[in-house]
């Protein structure tokens, strides 16, 4: 392991999630929108909405253990998430390809990799995920959805040809309702197999 390099990431890791302290009242200017229109993507566009220290740890190690090379994430926001994939494929020379929808999220994550000096092991793809990754044709170890959950279903049958047998799918939110519809769907495949994380946050999609 580049232990340089390694605290380096983890501190740029942990600037961002004290810049992230903030996002419980941003949240609620942003769900308040809610009551007169539907809420949409750029509603969340000053948020985090960032996974947990706890779960970045794990992906790592998932990362490290699996040594899963090729990572696909959708919802990059301002890149905590894709930080601790990055510690990951550094132990396991492999790459990512992360998406956001939001120009200035994903702006503002650029840059943030290339303070910790990653950059070139992350692809940042901006726009919608249903248009970035379209022609994605390279096997995909990991996919990680942790973006707009209406698209979690259809993003994982467009990308399902390019999983293996042994690819894993980690969906985070999993306690939100339309991530519940894209898992009861999933589900109803025999092919797959679920397993619940963190009390049902997470779930974990195998194929069996």
């Amino acid at each position: 392991m580049n232990t340089i390099n390694n605290d380096k990431v983890n501190s740029v890791i942990n600037e961002l999630f004290l810049d992230s302290r903030g996002d419980f009242f941003k949240m609620i200017k942003a769900v308040s929108k809610g009551v007169i229109r539907p809420l949409q993507p750029e509603d969340f566009k000053d948020l985090y909405l960032s996974i947990s220290k706890e779960q970045g740890e794990d992906l790592t190690q998932l990362i490290i253990k699996n040594n899963y090379k090729n990572i696909v994430e959708f919802g990059t926001s301002f890149g905590i998430s894709t930080l601790y994939l990055a510690l990951g494929v550094m132990e396991t020379n492999g790459s990512i390809i992360t998406t956001e929808l939001i120009e200035s999220k994903a702006q503002k994550a650029i840059t943030t990799f290339k303070k910790a000096e990653v950059d070139h092991l992350i692809n940042v793809k901006i726009g919608d995920a249903m248009k970035t990754l379209k022609d994605h044709e390279t096997p995909i170890d990991l996919l990680v959805l942790d973006g707009w959950k209406d698209l979690y279903l259809p993003l994982f049958r467009m990308l399902a040809p390019n999983f293996h047998k042994d690819t894993l799918v980690y969906v985070d939110n999993a306690d939100m309702k339309e991530t519940q519809h894209f898992l009861d769907v999933i589900s109803q495949n025999p092919t797959y197999h679920l397993q619940p994380m963190y009390n049902g946050k997470v779930y974990l999609i195998s194929s069996l």
